[in-house]
């Protein structure tokens, strides 16, 4: 029945009135009319999200089937659900979009057309549906005559699960269904579950075929190198790789083919806390009509918005099309990547700003996905947390991360691809004594990086990490690039230092199918 979910016959069975593909003007429109939101003075559609402001990924499940039982990671990140249990969730989908106003998107996740996804997102929301049509990639109209989608998505906010007769953990819900080729969403207003619903699928489908997911943003220079940017929230991955001398492929996921690099998606959903015009003017001049603004506060008076603003959340979103962009690839679409880029934000202060992976040790950092949050507010805790994301995307991740990895491992052997590690966090000392990474002196890093003239300095190994750090890097002082030097006490670097590496040693127990060069690819110190 699912694949009928949105079909002539379906809508003929409804009571309700269906609007197919509507355009931008209309969706905002129908959005201001039913109340879903308000307009910015830069014309964008401003919503909030109510209690939630982000992704639930305890609410998250993947129905048992025998299809894909054998394939799937089970665990926390992947909980499962009976079919039994997604039959009864399903059936209070449809009946509580059987009299209700609803809005259907058709389009397709992945700009190469070769391994492109036609899905069918339908809506509660008019807002979700422009976010939709912004985030993913719009079909032409004679595309839309022949299309016929593979994976439906449903999202009923303002249904809630009950626990005890659903199965679920709380009144929200996700759910994927594999062999349905279906994902009902319900209980929560947050637009990116769908996006990242899609994108969990993706990583399960695409490997099948040799394609690489991969969560990271792409640029692609005017020589045609590609170069991939790595990292999770807070890393810098949106402003590395948003570069004015090279063209924008993608800012969040992509997929690595026997061909190339090509996009999921056809839009940006960019963090926008503290945005500002003179670091990100990019984004800044994307923010136009049509695009979406979630839980960005605005002046009640000229409806200008408060990036600054934190009220809401720190997690404040802009989705709008990748075409806003004014130097971005249409479509999304690129060779093999020259250069990939880890990047992670250390808190400890310990790893250096820029060093160069082996094929191992790029496995390793891929599967470890090492970055650091602060535990509390910066202002009472200075105390930096490890935080550990395999393939810096496990939340999405439905087959083992160690499949993941080793589909980079052989990209980067089959491409002779150049892999460094980026610390854009702290140097001199962790949080609350040294200070955060020159902004400059990254991009310079970066730069070096992707021309290649960093290849030219002399390399030695950090003792502990085993990580290969150039001795010259241009616009950068050499100190800099040394972690131990910038340091006042050498000692108190050196317990920072073996405490790090003890986190990484205990992380990487998890992963026990990976051979002895990747294990030892790591650092080698015992946590003390």
């Amino acid at each position: 029945m699912a694949n009928f979910v949105g079909s002539v016959e379906w809508v003929r069975s409804c009571v309700n009135k269906v609007h197919y593909n509507l355009a931008v003007p209309n969706l905002v429109e129908a959005a201001l009319m039913r109340k879903e939101g308000t307009i910015t003075s830069t014309g964008a559609f401003q919503v909030t999200t109510g209690k939630f402001t982000g992704r639930s990924p305890k609410d998250k499940f993947v129905v048992k089937e025998s299809l894909v039982d054998h394939h799937i990671a089970w665990g926390k990140v992947n909980q499962p659900i009976s079919p039994a249990q997604f039959e009864k969730i399903y059936d209070k989908v449809l009946n509580y979009m059987h009299d209700r106003e609803l809005y259907v998107f058709d389009g397709y996740a992945g700009a190469d057309g070769n391994y492109r996804l036609p899905i069918r997102i339908i809506n509660e929301y008019a807002w979700h549906n422009l976010f939709v049509h912004q985030l993913f990639i719009r079909p032409t109209q004679e595309e839309l005559v022949s299309h016929l989608p593979e994976f439906t998505v449903i999202t009923v906010p303002g249904l809630k699960a009950d626990p005890i007769e659903d199965g679920t953990n709380s009144e929200t819900f996700v759910v994927v269904s594999f062999e349905r080729k279906l994902i009902l969403i319900g209980g929560t207003e947050y637009a990116g579950e769908m996006k990242k619903s899609i994108f969990t699928v993706l990583n399960f489908l695409l490997p099948f075929k040799n394609v690489f997911p991969m969560h990271c943003s792409a640029n692609v220079g005017d020589k045609g190198d590609v170069a991939l940017f790595f990292g999770l929230s807070g890393t810098g991955k949106t402003t590395l790789s948003a570069d004015n001398n090279r063209q924008l492929i993608g800012d969040d996921e992509h997929g690595w083919s026997d061909q190339g690099v090509f996009n999921f998606e056809g839009g940006c959903y960019a963090k926008c806390i503290d945005l500002s015009v003179d670091k990100e003017p990019q984004i800044w001049n994307a923010i136009q009509f049509g695009a979406v603004l979630e839980n960005v506060v605005l002046d009640p008076i000229t409806h200008l918005a408060d990036y600054n603003n934190k009220s809401l959340t720190e997690n404040t979103r802009a989705a709008y099309p990748v075409s806003n962009i004014p130097n971005a690839v249409i479509p999304g679409v690129a060779g093999h990547p020259q250069v990939v880029i880890f990047l992670t934000a250390d808190a400890f202060g310990v790893l250096p700003p820029i060093s160069k992976l082996t094929k191992e040790q790029a496995m390793y950092h891929f599967l470890s996905g090492y970055t650091s949050k602060l535990a509390g507010t910066e202002r009472g805790v200075i105390e930096p947390e490890a935080t550990f994301s395999a393939c810096f995307g496990a939340p999405f991740l439905p087959l083992q991360p160690t499949f993941y990895a080793r589909m980079l491992g052989e990209k980067i052997e089959e491409h002779e691809v150049k892999v460094y590690l980026v610390n854009t966090g702290w140097t001199g000392g962790p949080f609350g004594v040294g200070k955060r990474m020159n902004l400059s002196y990254t991009r310079a890093m970066v730069t070096a990086a992707l021309n290649g003239t960093i290849e030219q300095a002399n390399f030695s190994a950090d003792p502990i990490f085993g990580l290969q750090i150039p001795d010259f890097v241009k616009d950068v002082p050499s100190e800099v690039l040394y972690p131990r030097n910038t340091w006042q006490d050498k000692e108190v670097y050196e317990e920072a230092a073996r405490e790090l590496s003890g986190r990484f040693i205990r992380n990487f127990e998890q992963f026990t199918d990976v051979n002895e060069d990747i294990l030892n690819a790591g650092p080698q110190i015992p946590f003390v």
